[in-house]
């Protein structure tokens, strides 16, 4: 029986993946394999900025598996990342502003596991 609620479960998650539904957090990715600054540099970013901060941005951003694009690693905080932070931001239950400070840097080096608001179109 609980074999059965399992196989469920692990099916009813890989439909919400395939769907765009959840976007799970790679067991193999790591904040570690992000080394363009110090984990403890951690500046206020907005549309617009570049620099190396914003590829760490950019590379912790793209540890989120599931439909959301990779970002490119080009050190350019532009609308891509703009929708995608929102994204990652709406998931953790933080205002989807889109500015990369204090809370959004926590969850950018600590994500949710899973994510259940679809990805926007």
């Amino acid at each position: 029986m609980r074999q059965r609620r399992l196989l469920t479960l692990g099916a009813g998650l890989c439909t919400a993946a395939a769907l765009g539904l959840v976007a799970p957090h790679s067991a193999l990715a790591s904040p570690d394999r992000c080394s363009y600054t110090s984990s403890t540099y951690r500046p206020a970013l907005t549309h617009g900025d570049t620099g190396a901060a914003v590829k760490q941005a950019q590379c912790l951003s793209n540890m989120w598996g599931g439909q959301p694009p990779k970002l490119a690693l080009d050190g350019a905080f532009d609308s891509a990342m703009l929708k995608k932070l929102q994204w990652i931001q709406g998931c953790h239950g933080l205002p989807q502003n889109g500015v990369i400070e204090g809370r959004t840097w926590q969850v950018l080096y600590h994500p949710a596991l899973d994510c259940y608001d679809p990805y926007p179109a």
